[in-house]
């Protein structure tokens, strides 16, 4: 399995690395001035290098295809249809994407997931196919590659202990 096969699987689903990086740089633009979109695809690249991503997301997009074919067990196939609000696992299943790079991706998970920018719109809006998990864990990636930037952010203010 490789970083590879999941940007397949996500192209496959109407998701590219570059609509990924267009949320990490909304998200990051006001904090990291000199960002680029070139930075922030490396970053969702980075994300979706991590197997467990991998794997995350290769769990989530099999359950929605198995949805769209209703090939899923009741009640899981209703919840499914109707991405019932109280369901949450898909949620859950993001959330430790956005943990990897620490808890800042929380937050901005939690925004993600309320605003739903970008191609996470798109997803949540479409009738003709299921995004139950990949909304969700498309908003998980972006989150955590915002946070590796916000970490990695050269002009971040260091700071010392006195004597030192």
């Amino acid at each position: 399995m490789s970083m590879e096969l999941a940007e397949g699987m996500l192209n496959r689903r109407g998701v590219s690395v570059s609509s990924i990086a267009d949320i990490v740089y909304r998200l990051q633009r006001k904090y990291h001035p000199t960002l680029t979109m070139e930075q922030c695809e490396e970053s969702v690249r980075a994300v979706l290098g991590k197997r467990e991503v991998q794997y995350t997301l290769f769990t989530g997009i099999a359950l929605d295809e198995l949805a769209e074919q209703k090939l899923l067990p009741e009640p899981l196939q209703s919840i499914m249809e109707k991405d019932e609000p109280l369901y949450g696992v898909d949620e859950t299943m993001a959330l430790g994407v956005t943990s990897i790079y620490g808890m800042i991706g929380l937050t901005s998970f939690g925004y993600l997931d309320k605003e739903k920018i970008g191609v996470i719109e798109t997803l949540n809006e479409k009738t003709d196919s299921i995004h139950v998990f990949l909304d969700d864990l498309v908003a998980g990636i972006a989150a955590a590659a915002s946070s590796r930037i916000a970490h990695n952010n050269p002009q971040a203010t260091l700071y010392t202990v006195e004597g030192d």
